[in-house]
């Protein structure tokens, strides 16, 4: 199994807008576009798949960072591992951002490691 986590931007955000007018038309409401304060929102989402099965899309309600990874993979990602892999013969691989690099995640994988073999 192999996870990861991305942010979605709700509203376009890059700061560009792009208007075809004609000279006659610089004011006229129909070339007019309204600003989203603060970009508009956005959502981040963490999931998990392999070549023989999809785990669930899991919204991440808070700021990620170790504590709430560790969450995820102990509530969501270790019980799809062993559904999954009930012989203990399936590999998890992970990138190595801060949080899953933490000492408390990777004390985690440690005492889990008969479930699953953790990919460095």
């Amino acid at each position: 199994m192999w996870s990861n986590e991305s942010r979605f931007q709700l509203h376009h955000a890059d700061g560009r807008v792009r208007i075809w007018q004609k000279l006659h038309e610089s004011m006229h409401p129909t070339c007019m576009s309204t600003a989203l304060q603060a970009g508009g929102g956005s959502v981040m989402v963490g999931g998990m798949f392999s070549w023989h099965d999809l785990g669930p899309l899991i919204r991440v309600e808070q700021h990620l960072n170790s504590t709430t990874y560790l969450s995820m993979v102990a509530d969501q990602v270790h019980p799809i591992m062993l559904m999954a892999y009930p012989n203990g013969d399936g590999f998890f691989q992970q990138d190595n951002v801060p949080c899953h690099s933490a000492r408390i995640v990777q004390e985690w994988f440690q005492e889990h490691e008969g479930d699953f073999t953790l990919l460095r």
